[in-house]
Order: C-alpha cells, then structure tokens, then sequence
C-alpha cells in the first residue's frame, strides 16, 4: 500500500513557466542530442530529474542573505560567517570554500595522492572516481554486499564492508592507503545511508593503521536523518547531535554544496589538521582562489551559510524523505524493479531488470532514460554502463558495473506532489511496454567520464 504523504512545509511564492513539447518535438530533440540527455536545452525538458546537484528552489532567507555579500577578494565577511556554521556543524576548525565539489575532489586528491596508492570507499561516484584515477590512484569500492543487490531491502546499504577494508589496510599499510572516503550518502548504489554504528567501527580501523578518514558530506542532512529513523538509540536525539557525532569520527571532509547545502553553486573543505588545511589553502590558490573565497562569490558563501542551516530542519527532511518514497512506492506497485529501500534524493530504477531482453552491452538503462523524455519530456540520468564501464589494463577487456541504473533525482523544494505522480504514470506507461524497447550503441565517446559527452544510435 503507498503510504499518505504530508504536505509539503512550504509556500510557493515564485514561479518558473515549464515548456511542454510533443511527442514528435522530442523525437527529433533526443536523436539531435545524439541520445544523450546532457546534451539537451533545459528549456526542452517538462521536469528536470537529471540531477539534485545546484538544483535546489532557495529560500526567502537565502535570498535576503545575498545582499549581504562581501564581495572583498581577502578576508571577506561572509567567509567567516560561512566558517562559523560549518566549524559549528561538523566541528572542524579548519574551513576551505571551493567553487563546487569538484573543486575540493582535486585539492585533496592532489595533495594526498600519489601513483599506484589504493583509496578504498565505500562506492566512489563518478567525479570523484576520476579525480583519484587522474592522479595515479587505484579507487577500491567496498559497499557491502546487500548494497549491490537492488532487490534487498536493507536499512543502510551504504555501509562499508568492515572486513574488506580492514584487509586492504592491513596488506597496503598506510603508505600505499593515503585516506579512506566514506560518501554519505552513497549515491551510485542508490542514495542509500550509512549507519552510525558502521562510520565509528570504520574510524577505528582507520586510527588502529593511522589512516585519515574523510566524508563526502554532499547529502550528509539525509544520511543523518536516516540514522535518526532507522539506528536503534537515535530516535530522541537531535538531528544536529547526531550529525556532530557523526563528523567527529572523521578527519575532514568534502561537499558539494550544490546538494545538502540548498544552493545553486559552490563546495568547501573542512579539516581537523591545521597542516593539511595549509597545504589545501596552497593549491586553492592556484585552483580556486584566495582561501577566503575559494571560487565561490560573497553573496553565495552567505546563502550558503543559511542552507546549511535550513536543511537540518527536521520538517524539511520528513517531506523531502516522504516525496523520494512516495515516487518509489507508486512504481513498485506495479512492478517496476528499483532499488530498495528508496535513498534520500532519489528513486533509481534496476534498469538490466526493467528491459531484460536488452544485453548489458546495448546499454538497457540508457534506453530507459531517452524513452522517457520522449514518452514525457522528463529528463533522468543513467548511472551503470555508460557511466561506470572500465577497461582490464592487461587484457583491453571491458569490465561492466554490477548495477545498471536509472536515477530519478529529485530536486529540493522544487516540484510539487503532482509533478511525481507524473513522473510515475510516465515510467509506468513505458514499463508496460518495455518489451518494445531496443538497445543503443556508442558512436562517439571521450575517454574520461565519457557519459557526458558521448553520443548513441540506436541498434538495428
């Protein structure tokens, strides 16, 4: 039974007018696009669940807070007001801004990395996957088992397989192991939580070999919420308690704050150690710019600052929770196969089991993607074969991921309970044909991160 969702803990007081195409309009759109929904204009799309990253609707009080930007190159105001919230969330003294995640992902991978070192995680996303391989790096996915079965209905299929990474510190030492990165949430297997229980025994391992312990802290609110609704002994407490327990377990972190921190650019670094937030202010310098700045205007630090605050409201969490799962109940009432339980910013559908007749090879969740902007103008993104394929270094041989997903993002305080039951009706109406759909091939692909580039055609 789909379970009621509340209301959501907002009013609408601005608008944005949504295009609709038609069905033929978007056939011709997607085959100029080559296939690929990145390289489509966002003013062809109806609802836009490509992403939760920069995504976000911000607040009245985030967009008062960027009058107030200090626009100073050094020593800006807004700095330290942005320092001041982090120190207070994840108690790091030591706070860096970067102009996006992608930013702090090349400070640290740089600083720490180098050729032929192992960093073990439990699953790498595809940035960060990048970054580490670009500087030598050997990225070790460590998930749990129950974490790569879409089927199995765990509470934190995120968690780190404890084991694993107790043998990968124990054969590597800490000279070949320069961190381990915990993602909170994991996002390529689902948006799904680590328990709290599986963070602290990590860090153990992790201080017993005098390895660091970083966070991808992207969605760090929606990982303690989680742990706050599932993890025996947190149901009473705060959701800020919660959230500083959990950040004393690491070392540092990283974040894009184009997720949990409710805007439309920037990311920071956040350190324990004042000499490795030294040797970061360094390459910022070079990379992003002054430490007190980072890439990231005045007047997004100050919004920054007010998101990181607002999405640790409880209310707010609840719905956002409730509106994921709510779109993930209407499509498994009807069968359609998806990652279970449903993570905190997306629904992801089990694409090799959506259109079985369709090889691995012929990318099935891909098909899935394009079928649905035709079928309904809505955009989603594939997270499996395109995005995560590799190549055996000794044989050439193509090395295909466990899972093959489609992930429906959904963006924060953005569309309404309706948008998702269009949505649903959209996939379902696909789903009952789904033994029409065909396989695609790759005509043109990069040899980095070659989903958002490449192009298909269609098999014959």
């Amino acid at each position: 039974m789909i379970k009621k969702i509340g209301p959501e803990p907002y009013k609408i007081k601005m608008v944005e007018p949504l295009k609709q195409t038609t069905k033929s309009e978007r056939k011709k759109l997607i085959a100029k696009a080559g296939y690929n929904i990145f390289n489509l204009c966002s003013e062809d799309i109806y609802i836009d669940l490509l992403t939760d990253s920069g995504t976000s609707a911000m607040s009245q009080f985030q967009w008062a807070a960027l009058m107030q930007g200090d626009e100073t190159y050094a020593g800006s105001r807004s700095f330290f007001r942005l320092k001041e919230t982090v120190t207070s969330i994840t108690g790091y003294p030591y706070v860096l801004p970067t102009h996006q995640g992608r930013g702090a992902e090349n400070i640290l991978t740089k600083m720490l990395i180098k050729p032929g070192t192992f960093i073990p995680g439990n699953m790498h996303f595809d940035s960060t996957r990048a970054h580490l391989q670009l500087k030598g790096g050997f990225p070790l996915d460590l998930v749990v088992d129950q974490g790569l079965k879409p089927e199995a209905d765990h509470p934190f299929k995120g968690n780190i397989n404890l084991g694993k990474l107790e043998n990968v510190l124990k054969e590597h030492g800490r000279k070949k192991v320069p961190f381990v990165l915990m993602t909170v949430t994991c996002n390529s297997n689902g948006g799904q939580p680590v328990s709290m229980e599986n963070i602290r025994s990590a860090a153990g391992l992790c201080r017993r070999y005098q390895v660091p312990l970083f966070f991808d802290a992207a969605r760090f609110a929606e990982n303690c919420y989680f742990i706050k609704e599932r993890e025996p002994g947190y149901k009473e407490r705060e959701l800020i308690d919660i959230t500083r327990e959990m950040f004393s377990y690491g070392d540092g972190c990283m974040m894009s704050s184009k997720k949990d921190g409710l805007v439309n650019i920037g990311g920071f670094m956040a350190f324990k150690d004042d000499s490795l937030y030294q040797q970061a202010c360094q390459l910022s310098i070079v990379y992003e710019g002054f430490p007190t700045y980072g890439g990231m205007a005045g007047r997004d630090l100050e919004a920054l600052s007010v998101g990181l605050q607002e999405v640790l409201d409880v209310s707010y969490l609840r719905f956002r929770i409730e509106q994921v799962a709510y779109l993930a109940d209407r499509l498994q009432e009807e069968g359609v196969p998806i990652v279970k339980p449903p993570g905190g910013h997306a629904v992801y559908i089990d694409g090799k089991k959506f259109a079985p007749h369709i090889p691995q090879s012929q990318f099935p969740a891909q098909v899935l993607v394009v079928e649905l902007y035709i079928e309904a103008g809505i955009r989603a993104i594939e997270l499996g074969t395109s995005a995560f394929t590799e190549k055996d270094p000794d044989t050439g041989e193509l090395i295909y991921p466990e899972l093959d997903l489609v992930r429906l993002a959904i963006p924060r305080r953005v569309y309404t309970n309706t948008h998702i039951d269009v949505v649903a009706e959209s996939i379902l109406d696909i789903y009952r044909n789904r033994d029409q759909l065909r396989g695609l091939k790759i005509v043109y692909e990069a040899q980095v991160l070659r989903h958002f580039t490449c192009r298909f055609e269609f098999m014959e």
